[in-house]
């Protein structure tokens, strides 16, 4: 009888202390996601302080899922000097694959000499000053058979303010060259520690003999190393510190949950970006044409190669 009461207590003092378990473990479950909310809301506030109300997009575009399940966001950055729309100087695809957890980026050269529905025959980056977004999706899609759901677009001014926040202490580069013409600063080669300003005449100089080709491997580093930087020194704890921060200085339709789960997603796995250029080597001739009454240079495609090559970089 005395044995029988005494497993009878031991497994009722199991039971008590895998309940205390089990609370424990909710409550700091709990705490963390209750933790990583005020992290968001107080730096979206801060953030909200310096550009005005979070207001919801107003931006025209009918994404379209990718056939094969990934994350597709057209990037934009744009130069504006007050216009509703104005050309893109930058023109980027992220896409994201939740299966693989494989990041890709594919960048578009603004020179890019393709059909712009309803528009005709033009550079690329007219697209955004022509319909925003919501064109820039329909040319990728008629000339590259690429489907984007999601879009991000970020105008110059506020990318310089956006990493000031985000990285206080600056970004580190290795600049390769000295850097001043039509850029607003004057950069000196060698490793560095940029701030918004200069990191921004990083990615935009191309007074070189590498002109924009040269302009586009440089955003490509600038993105790659600012994920670096996600995930050596904010770790998966201050994504909602970054994402709060950042938010007021793009304009996107990218759903807050989505943006937490693909970068905690990307943190923690800590894969390298693949990167990519439309065009390809080989794949395209330098040519001047007429567009608007002006003798432009332009980078005419040899379309198929182009848009099979992006394709098979998107799909593999």
């Amino acid at each position: 009888m005395e044995t029988k009461r005494v497993v009878k207590r031991r497994k009722l003092r199991r039971k008590r202390v895998l309940l205390l378990v089990l609370i424990t473990i909710f409550t700091l479950v709990i705490g963390t996601f209750g933790y990583a909310y005020w992290q968001y809301k107080s730096a979206l506030k801060a953030s909200l302080a310096e550009v005005g109300d979070d207001n919801e997009s107003e931006t025209e575009f009918h994404g379209v899922k990718d056939k094969f399940g990934n994350v597709n966001v057209l990037l934009i950055g744009v130069d504006s000097r007050g216009e509703k729309h104005s050309r893109s100087d930058a023109i980027m695809i992220a896409q994201y694959n939740q299966d693989t957890k494989t990041p890709k980026l594919v960048s578009i050269m603004r020179d890019s000499y393709v059909n712009i529905p309803g528009h005709g025959m033009n550079k690329i980056n007219a697209a955004e000053a022509f319909g925003g977004p919501e064109l820039l999706r329909q040319t990728i899609k008629e000339n590259f058979d690429v489907d984007v759901q999601y879009y991000a677009l970020i105008d110059f001014k506020g990318f310089t303010k956006m990493i000031d926040k985000a990285f206080p202490d600056g970004i580190e580069i290795d600049v390769e060259k000295q850097m001043s013409k039509e850029i607003g600063v004057t950069l000196s080669p060698g490793v560095q520690t940029l701030n918004g300003k200069e990191l921004l005449g990083y990615v935009r100089f191309r007074k070189d003999a590498q002109g924009d080709f040269g302009r586009v491997n440089r955003q490509q580093v600038v993105l790659k190393t600012l994920a670096d930087n996600v995930v050596s020194f904010s770790g998966i704890t201050q994504v909602p510190r970054m994402v709060g921060t950042i938010q007021p200085y793009i304009d996107t339709n990218v759903d807050k949950k989505l943006i937490l789960s693909v970068a905690t997603s990307f943190i923690s796995d800590d894969n390298s970006i693949q990167s990519f250029r439309i065009p390809v080597e080989n794949g395209y001739r330098n040519a001047r044409v007429m567009i608007g009454g002006y003798n432009s240079a332009v980078l005419e495609l040899d379309l198929e190669k182009n848009r099979s090559a992006l394709n098979d970089f998107l799909e593999n």
